[in-house]
């Protein structure tokens, strides 16, 4: 089984958190795939060769766990989000973040109903892992 591990990466803290993420779902028995561990560093020159990559690791991927920590979902990882939903495939939001946005949402309702599953917490992320392929969410 293979995680996408989608996140912002635009600073130190996001890159370190994002790796957080990435190492308790590998510890949990899954191959991940990491667009900043798994790409070249980007220039101007690669940039559509970075696209194609990341979206070929969407289409290979079982799963996709995605960091939605922030005020607003990063563009970036809203896009992979909504790849991944219109192929169909299981997503786990993971948000951590105590501030509100919302009354009845935690994050941006469009983001929320993508979901297969939302956690609050790192320590939620194995058990939710295992509970949407125990529910017959197998690609």
């Amino acid at each position: 089984m293979r995680v996408y591990v989608a996140g912002p990466l635009f600073d130190e803290g996001e890159r370190w958190w994002i790796e957080k993420v990435e190492q308790v779902v590998e510890q949990s028995g899954f191959a991940t795939f990491l667009p900043h561990r798994d790409n070249p560093p980007k220039d101007q020159h690669n940039v559509a060769a970075i696209f194609a990559n990341d979206r070929r690791g969407i289409d290979e991927c079982d799963l996709v766990v995605a960091s939605l920590n922030g005020l607003t979902t990063d563009d970036g990882t809203a896009w992979e989000l909504g790849y991944a939903f219109a192929l169909g495939k299981p997503i786990i939001g993971l948000y951590t973040d105590w501030r509100r946005r919302f009354d009845d949402e935690v994050v941006n309702l469009m983001i929320e109903c993508s979901l297969t599953l939302l956690v609050r917490s790192l320590d939620e992320l194995p058990a939710a892992m295992r509970s949407v392929f125990a529910d017959g969410a197998t690609p």
